[in-house]
């Protein structure tokens, strides 16, 4: 087992120091641990007022990329060494871009901006174009409604770039495996998990016994139906019975024969939706985007 450097001591012994020497309100308080794999300090910042955060020192760039996406007026409590004790210096983070992590430590961030609520169905324009033609924000967020997606589960995202960034940001605890077969789409996907600092999202260019070895057991799938989809399925239901799926298509053939092939595959409380978005256009008239069907079921 990996070695803790923070445990629950050595947290208490800050969260105790902060409290003795600054005049902040610890009661909603967030703690993350990146010292630890799949942590993202960015969307949980961006999500909490008060975030304590646990880091190795020798990051250089922390405070860059926490300005980058539009966090520099938060503000940073911390010290100069690796315990609680001593001096408290604090500034905001547009003033700390060209310094580093120097030590193993704990240091507050405060976000007065921060949004407490899930955010679902980002807009395109905040996601790195590339190879990918997304599907429209208001689709996905009916899909990521669909899916459900806790902060600890392990979700496995086929052909579905847009979903898999989404997904990442609200499984903050848990873990997001992306298939992609292009490799133009993976470089896109690459770049928007650099643009949103995303670390517990792993890239893998096909579905099968030997890809999944070394990824968490997914709890929920969202795939986009193509020729592989019953093979994918029938890979990821022998690794959880129990899986949840999720399924994008916007070919009708597709939409009514699936039920049928998730039943051989064991799946039941199969449901069937589809999509249709308009909008309002500078000619007032309606413009209707493809409508597609989106197909539930569970192990």
């Amino acid at each position: 087992m990996e070695k803790q450097i923070f445990t629950n001591d050595i947290i208490l012994s800050w969260l105790h120091y902060y409290s003795q020497n600054t005049p902040i309100d610890l009661e909603h308080v967030k703690i993350i641990d990146i010292t630890k794999k799949n942590k993202n300090i960015i969307p949980t910042v961006e999500a909490h007022k008060t975030t304590l955060v646990f880091t190795n020192a020798g990051i250089d760039d922390i405070f860059y990329r926490l300005w980058n996406v539009g966090l520099g007026e938060c503000e940073v409590w911390y010290n100069e060494g690796s315990e609680p004790k001593g001096e408290i210096l604090h500034h905001q983070i547009k003033d700390m871009i060209n310094r580093g992590i120097n030590a193993s430590a704990g240091m507050l961030i405060i976000n007065p901006n921060a949004r407490n609520t899930s955010r679902i169905g980002l807009s395109n324009e905040m996601l790195q174009r590339g190879s990918i033609q997304y599907v429209g924000s208001e689709i996905r967020a009916i899909i990521l409604s669909k899916m459900m997606v806790d902060p600890q589960d392990d979700i496995c995202v086929i052909g579905g770039e847009s979903i898999a960034i989404e997904a990442a940001l609200t499984a903050a605890e848990g873990s997001v495996i992306a298939v992609e077969y292009s490799r133009a789409d993976r470089a896109t996907l690459e770049d928007n998990v650099s643009h949103f600092d995303l670390h517990n999202i792993k890239i893998i260019d096909h579905v099968d016994e030997t890809t999944m070895a070394d990824c968490p057991v997914p709890s929920l799938v969202f795939l986009v139906a193509s020729a592989s989809t019953e093979q994918e399925l029938s890979c990821l239901i022998k690794l959880n019975p129990e899986l949840r799926v999720v399924l994008y298509t916007l070919d009708f053939k597709t939409a009514a024969s699936m039920p049928d092939t998730l039943r051989t595959l064991g799946l039941v409380d199969i449901e069937t939706i589809q999509v249709s978005v308009s909008k309002l256009g500078s000619n007032n008239t309606f413009k209707s985007a493809p409508a597609p069907w989106i197909i539930t079921a569970r192990g």
